[in-house]
Protein backbone atom coordinates (compact mmCIF):
# COMPACT_ATOMS: atom_id res chain seq x y z
CA UNK A 1 0.00 0.00 0.00
CA UNK A 2 1.05 3.64 -1.12
CA UNK A 3 1.99 5.88 1.67
CA UNK A 4 -0.46 8.32 2.59
CA UNK A 5 -0.76 11.81 1.51
CA UNK A 6 -0.10 14.29 4.56
CA UNK A 7 -1.68 17.67 4.64
CA UNK A 8 0.04 20.07 7.39
CA UNK A 9 -2.33 22.66 8.84
CA UNK A 10 -0.98 25.91 9.89
CA UNK A 11 -1.74 27.81 13.86
CA UNK A 12 -2.55 30.59 11.49
CA UNK A 13 -1.63 32.68 8.15
CA UNK A 14 1.06 34.66 9.66
CA UNK A 15 4.65 33.71 10.00
CA UNK A 16 6.28 32.91 13.37
CA UNK A 17 8.94 29.76 14.80
CA UNK A 18 6.32 27.44 14.13
CA UNK A 19 5.39 28.25 10.29
CA UNK A 20 8.81 28.76 9.77
CA UNK A 21 9.18 24.77 10.85
CA UNK A 22 6.23 24.44 9.11
CA UNK A 23 7.76 25.06 5.86
CA UNK A 24 10.62 23.44 6.76
CA UNK A 25 8.66 19.98 7.41
CA UNK A 26 6.68 20.11 4.30
CA UNK A 27 10.03 20.45 1.63
CA UNK A 28 11.58 17.57 3.98
CA UNK A 29 8.62 15.68 2.96
CA UNK A 30 8.90 16.46 -0.29
CA UNK A 31 12.46 15.50 -0.29
CA UNK A 32 11.46 11.83 1.16
CA UNK A 33 9.04 11.48 -1.45
CA UNK A 34 6.06 11.95 0.32
CA UNK A 35 2.99 13.77 -0.98
CA UNK A 36 2.28 16.95 1.00
CA UNK A 37 0.16 19.72 0.91
CA UNK A 38 0.21 22.53 2.98
CA UNK A 39 -3.39 23.68 4.01
CA UNK A 40 -4.00 27.61 5.29
CA UNK A 41 -6.23 30.19 6.19
CA UNK A 42 -7.04 33.29 3.47
CA UNK A 43 -5.72 35.94 5.45
CA UNK A 44 -3.27 36.54 6.49
CA UNK A 45 -1.85 35.12 3.37
CA UNK A 46 1.68 35.36 4.24
CA UNK A 47 2.11 31.75 5.08
CA UNK A 48 0.40 30.45 2.00
CA UNK A 49 2.44 32.69 0.12
CA UNK A 50 5.22 31.16 1.14
CA UNK A 51 4.67 27.69 0.81
CA UNK A 52 3.52 28.57 -2.81
CA UNK A 53 6.50 30.31 -3.51
CA UNK A 54 8.44 26.90 -2.51
CA UNK A 55 6.67 25.47 -4.82
CA UNK A 56 4.82 23.72 -2.18
CA UNK A 57 0.97 22.61 -2.80
CA UNK A 58 -1.21 24.47 -1.20
CA UNK A 59 -4.71 24.67 -0.05
CA UNK A 60 -6.58 27.56 1.07
CA UNK A 61 -9.56 27.81 3.01
CA UNK A 62 -11.63 30.91 3.38
CA UNK A 63 -10.64 32.17 6.93
CA UNK A 64 -10.20 35.58 8.21
CA UNK A 65 -9.16 35.26 11.89
CA UNK A 66 -8.48 32.48 14.93
CA UNK A 67 -12.39 31.53 15.28
CA UNK A 68 -13.24 31.51 11.52
CA UNK A 69 -10.38 29.18 11.11
CA UNK A 70 -10.87 26.76 13.16
CA UNK A 71 -14.42 26.69 11.54
CA UNK A 72 -13.17 26.01 8.41
CA UNK A 73 -10.37 23.46 9.03
CA UNK A 74 -13.08 21.38 11.11
CA UNK A 75 -15.81 21.23 7.94
CA UNK A 76 -13.31 20.87 5.74
CA UNK A 77 -11.27 17.94 7.43
CA UNK A 78 -14.39 16.03 7.84
CA UNK A 79 -15.99 16.30 4.61
CA UNK A 80 -12.66 16.40 2.07
CA UNK A 81 -9.16 14.94 3.76
CA UNK A 82 -7.98 11.68 3.10
CA UNK A 83 -4.62 10.86 4.41
CA UNK A 84 -2.59 11.97 7.31
CA UNK A 85 -3.44 15.34 8.86
CA UNK A 86 -0.09 17.19 10.76
CA UNK A 87 -2.12 19.44 12.89
CA UNK A 88 1.21 22.47 13.50
CA UNK A 89 0.38 23.46 16.70
CA UNK A 90 -2.53 23.74 18.93
CA UNK A 91 -5.53 25.69 16.96
CA UNK A 92 -5.53 22.98 13.92
CA UNK A 93 -4.93 20.38 16.66
CA UNK A 94 -8.60 21.50 18.54
CA UNK A 95 -9.89 22.30 15.46
CA UNK A 96 -9.65 18.43 14.34
CA UNK A 97 -9.98 17.09 17.97
CA UNK A 98 -11.36 13.32 17.58
CA UNK A 99 -10.65 13.12 14.46
CA UNK A 100 -8.70 10.29 13.32
CA UNK A 101 -4.91 10.17 11.70
CA UNK A 102 -3.72 13.10 12.87
CA UNK A 103 -0.41 14.14 14.35
CA UNK A 104 -0.48 16.76 17.00
CA UNK A 105 2.41 18.95 16.75
CA UNK A 106 2.93 21.11 19.96
CA UNK A 107 6.06 23.47 19.60
CA UNK A 108 5.61 25.11 23.00
CA UNK A 109 5.46 24.79 26.97
CA UNK A 110 2.12 24.09 27.98
CA UNK A 111 0.39 26.46 30.48
CA UNK A 112 -2.51 27.46 32.26
CA UNK A 113 -5.83 26.29 30.10
CA UNK A 114 -3.95 25.41 27.03
CA UNK A 115 -2.84 22.18 28.79
CA UNK A 116 -6.56 21.24 29.17
CA UNK A 117 -6.84 22.06 25.47
CA UNK A 118 -4.02 19.93 24.53
CA UNK A 119 -5.78 16.88 26.21
CA UNK A 120 -8.38 16.87 24.35
CA UNK A 121 -6.60 18.31 21.19
CA UNK A 122 -4.72 14.76 21.50
CA UNK A 123 -7.78 12.64 21.44
CA UNK A 124 -7.35 9.99 18.67
CA UNK A 125 -4.14 11.26 17.40
CA UNK A 126 -1.37 9.22 16.15
CA UNK A 127 0.89 11.15 17.61
CA UNK A 128 2.26 13.94 19.52
CA UNK A 129 5.38 15.47 18.48
CA UNK A 130 7.53 18.31 20.48
CA UNK A 131 10.33 20.39 19.45
CA UNK A 132 12.68 18.93 22.31
CA UNK A 133 13.63 16.63 25.22
CA UNK A 134 12.38 19.28 27.77
CA UNK A 135 9.25 19.67 26.48
CA UNK A 136 8.89 16.14 25.89
CA UNK A 137 9.26 15.13 29.73
CA UNK A 138 5.92 17.62 30.61
CA UNK A 139 3.81 16.52 27.25
CA UNK A 140 3.18 12.76 28.50
CA UNK A 141 3.61 10.08 25.28
CA UNK A 142 5.19 12.68 22.87
CA UNK A 143 7.76 11.98 20.94
CA UNK A 144 11.11 14.54 20.49
CA UNK A 145 11.45 15.92 17.32
CA UNK A 146 14.01 18.97 17.64
CA UNK A 147 13.73 21.86 14.67
CA UNK A 148 16.27 22.85 12.47
CA UNK A 149 17.34 25.68 10.28
CA UNK A 150 18.16 25.90 6.74
CA UNK A 151 22.35 27.09 6.51
CA UNK A 152 23.41 30.81 6.46
CA UNK A 153 26.18 31.91 5.05
CA UNK A 154 29.04 32.13 7.50
CA UNK A 155 29.45 35.63 9.15
CA UNK A 156 31.83 38.44 7.40
CA UNK A 157 31.83 39.95 10.90
CA UNK A 158 36.22 40.42 11.93
CA UNK A 159 36.70 42.07 14.85
CA UNK A 160 39.16 45.23 14.94
CA UNK A 161 42.08 44.62 17.06
CA UNK A 162 41.13 46.90 20.26
CA UNK A 163 37.83 47.56 19.29
CA UNK A 164 34.71 47.21 21.12
CA UNK A 165 33.13 43.28 21.75
CA UNK A 166 30.12 43.61 19.25
CA UNK A 167 27.19 41.44 21.52
CA UNK A 168 23.92 40.89 19.76
CA UNK A 169 20.04 40.11 20.65
CA UNK A 170 17.65 38.62 17.82
CA UNK A 171 14.20 38.07 18.60
CA UNK A 172 11.11 39.83 20.93
CA UNK A 173 11.76 42.73 23.02
CA UNK A 174 10.14 41.38 25.72
CA UNK A 175 11.08 41.12 29.85
CA UNK A 176 10.74 36.81 29.57
CA UNK A 177 12.86 37.10 26.38
CA UNK A 178 15.72 38.64 29.33
CA UNK A 179 16.52 41.53 27.63
CA UNK A 180 16.42 43.10 30.95
CA UNK A 181 19.18 40.72 31.83
CA UNK A 182 20.94 41.36 29.03
CA UNK A 183 21.22 44.82 29.67
CA UNK A 184 21.87 45.23 33.12
CA UNK A 185 24.87 42.34 32.03
CA UNK A 186 26.35 45.24 29.58
CA UNK A 187 26.20 47.69 32.24
CA UNK A 188 28.20 45.57 34.64
CA UNK A 189 30.54 45.19 31.53
CA UNK A 190 30.37 48.67 30.81
CA UNK A 191 31.55 49.42 34.76
CA UNK A 192 34.79 46.85 34.14
CA UNK A 193 36.31 47.64 30.59
CA UNK A 194 34.61 51.32 29.62
CA UNK A 195 34.06 51.59 26.08
CA UNK A 196 35.32 47.41 25.75
CA UNK A 197 31.39 46.10 24.48
CA UNK A 198 28.95 46.84 23.14
CA UNK A 199 24.89 45.97 22.13
CA UNK A 200 23.66 45.31 19.17
CA UNK A 201 19.48 44.37 19.12
CA UNK A 202 17.52 42.96 16.00
CA UNK A 203 13.75 42.72 17.07
CA UNK A 204 11.29 44.79 18.46
CA UNK A 205 7.94 44.82 20.91
CA UNK A 206 6.28 42.96 19.42
CA UNK A 207 3.24 40.84 21.44
CA UNK A 208 4.78 42.38 25.01
CA UNK A 209 2.57 44.01 27.47
CA UNK A 210 2.60 47.63 28.30
CA UNK A 211 4.57 46.71 31.65
CA UNK A 212 7.03 44.72 29.96
CA UNK A 213 7.55 47.90 27.54
CA UNK A 214 8.48 50.03 30.17
CA UNK A 215 10.56 48.04 31.73
CA UNK A 216 12.70 47.44 28.61
CA UNK A 217 12.68 51.12 27.85
CA UNK A 218 13.88 51.70 31.03
CA UNK A 219 16.95 48.61 31.08
CA UNK A 220 17.89 49.82 27.66
CA UNK A 221 17.73 53.60 28.77
CA UNK A 222 20.44 52.83 31.05
CA UNK A 223 22.80 51.95 28.27
CA UNK A 224 21.73 54.24 25.91
CA UNK A 225 25.26 54.54 25.36
CA UNK A 226 26.43 51.78 24.36
CA UNK A 227 23.15 50.19 22.48
CA UNK A 228 22.33 50.19 18.91
CA UNK A 229 18.74 48.91 18.10
CA UNK A 230 18.02 47.74 14.14
CA UNK A 231 14.45 47.00 14.93
CA UNK A 232 13.49 43.94 12.67
CA UNK A 233 16.04 42.98 9.99
CA UNK A 234 16.99 39.42 8.30
CA UNK A 235 18.95 37.43 10.79
CA UNK A 236 22.54 37.53 8.34
CA UNK A 237 22.23 41.23 8.64
CA UNK A 238 23.23 40.73 12.28
CA UNK A 239 25.03 37.68 12.46
CA UNK A 240 27.56 39.27 10.16
CA UNK A 241 27.68 42.58 12.74
CA UNK A 242 28.20 40.73 15.80
CA UNK A 243 31.11 39.07 18.11
CA UNK A 244 28.74 36.61 19.79
CA UNK A 245 24.78 35.83 19.99
CA UNK A 246 23.05 35.99 23.45
CA UNK A 247 19.63 34.59 23.98
CA UNK A 248 19.21 35.44 27.50
CA UNK A 249 15.60 34.15 28.15
CA UNK A 250 14.14 33.63 31.97
CA UNK A 251 11.48 31.96 30.92
CA UNK A 252 12.01 28.27 29.87
CA UNK A 253 12.34 28.41 25.81
CA UNK A 254 10.85 25.06 23.76
CA UNK A 255 14.07 25.13 21.49
CA UNK A 256 15.89 27.77 20.52
CA UNK A 257 15.20 28.32 16.90
CA UNK A 258 17.72 31.92 16.62
CA UNK A 259 20.81 29.69 18.73
CA UNK A 260 20.76 27.13 16.33
CA UNK A 261 20.78 29.97 13.10
CA UNK A 262 23.51 31.90 14.94
CA UNK A 263 25.74 28.69 15.39
CA UNK A 264 25.08 27.90 11.70
CA UNK A 265 25.96 31.35 11.09
CA UNK A 266 29.23 30.09 13.11
CA UNK A 267 28.75 33.25 15.42
CA UNK A 268 29.04 32.19 19.18
CA UNK A 269 26.13 31.76 21.19
CA UNK A 270 25.56 32.30 25.05
CA UNK A 271 22.54 31.59 26.47
CA UNK A 272 20.61 30.99 29.82
CA UNK A 273 19.76 27.72 31.30
CA UNK A 274 15.85 28.40 30.58
CA UNK A 275 13.83 25.40 29.53
CA UNK A 276 15.90 23.49 26.31
CA UNK A 277 18.28 26.26 25.68
CA UNK A 278 20.90 23.74 26.71
CA UNK A 279 20.11 21.36 24.56
CA UNK A 280 21.02 23.54 21.29
CA UNK A 281 24.24 24.51 22.78
CA UNK A 282 24.88 20.97 24.23
CA UNK A 283 25.35 19.99 27.41
CA UNK A 284 28.78 20.52 29.20
CA UNK A 285 29.60 23.15 26.64
CA UNK A 286 30.19 25.69 29.23
CA UNK A 287 27.98 28.39 26.71
CA UNK A 288 24.71 28.31 29.20
CA UNK A 289 24.56 30.27 32.58
CA UNK A 290 21.83 30.58 35.03
CA UNK A 291 18.76 32.54 34.27
CA UNK A 292 17.79 35.65 35.57
CA UNK A 293 22.01 36.10 36.64
CA UNK A 294 23.03 39.14 35.02
CA UNK A 295 26.81 38.67 36.40
CA UNK A 296 27.19 35.58 35.23
CA UNK A 297 25.92 36.05 31.83
CA UNK A 298 28.51 39.27 32.04
CA UNK A 299 31.66 36.87 33.44
CA UNK A 300 30.38 34.92 30.37
CA UNK A 301 30.63 36.98 27.70
CA UNK A 302 33.87 38.70 29.24
CA UNK A 303 35.68 35.22 28.89
CA UNK A 304 34.38 34.66 25.71
CA UNK A 305 35.97 38.15 24.34
CA UNK A 306 39.44 37.93 26.32
CA UNK A 307 40.29 33.83 25.71
CA UNK A 308 40.68 31.55 22.14
CA UNK A 309 38.09 29.50 22.23
CA UNK A 310 36.75 27.04 19.91
CA UNK A 311 33.32 27.95 20.50
CA UNK A 312 32.41 28.44 16.71
CA UNK A 313 33.87 25.48 15.19
CA UNK A 314 32.55 23.19 17.92
CA UNK A 315 28.96 24.83 17.39
CA UNK A 316 28.88 24.68 13.81
CA UNK A 317 29.80 21.20 13.86
CA UNK A 318 27.01 20.78 16.63
CA UNK A 319 24.31 22.63 14.31
CA UNK A 320 25.65 20.59 10.95
CA UNK A 321 25.11 16.88 12.92
CA UNK A 322 22.01 18.34 15.03
CA UNK A 323 20.20 21.12 13.66
CA UNK A 324 21.01 21.36 10.06
CA UNK A 325 18.54 20.75 7.26
CA UNK A 326 19.82 17.23 6.71
CA UNK A 327 19.70 16.22 10.25
CA UNK A 328 16.11 17.01 10.47
CA UNK A 329 15.56 15.15 7.30
CA UNK A 330 16.86 12.20 9.02
CA UNK A 331 15.37 12.39 12.30
CA UNK A 332 12.02 12.64 10.26
CA UNK A 333 12.49 9.98 8.03
CA UNK A 334 13.05 8.10 11.49
CA UNK A 335 9.78 9.29 13.18
CA UNK A 336 8.01 8.53 10.18
CA UNK A 337 8.77 4.93 9.96
CA UNK A 338 8.29 5.19 13.83
CA UNK A 339 4.44 5.48 13.31
CA UNK A 340 2.29 2.52 11.55
CA UNK A 341 -0.48 4.74 9.68
CA UNK A 342 2.94 6.69 8.04
CA UNK A 343 4.37 3.94 7.39
CA UNK A 344 1.86 1.49 5.99
CA UNK A 345 -0.86 3.21 5.04
CA UNK A 346 -3.85 5.31 6.62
Amino acid sequence: MSAPHIWIATNHGAIGGGEVMLLQIAEALRELGRAVTVVAPSHPPALAEAARAKGLDVEVLDAHDRVSWMFALRRWDRRHREGILWCNGLVPAAATAGQPNRIVHLHQYLTGRNRLVAALARLRAIATVVPSRAVAETVPGSVALPNWTPAFTASTRRREAGGPFVVGYLGRLSADKGVVVLAEALRILDDRVPGGFRLRIAGASRFADRRSDDRIRESLAAIDALTETLGWVPPQELFDSVDALVVPSVVPESFGLVAAEAMAARVPVIVSDAGALVEVVGEGSGMAVPAEDPRALADRIERLAGEPEDTTVAQFARWQEQFSAEAGGQRLRALLGEIPALRDGA
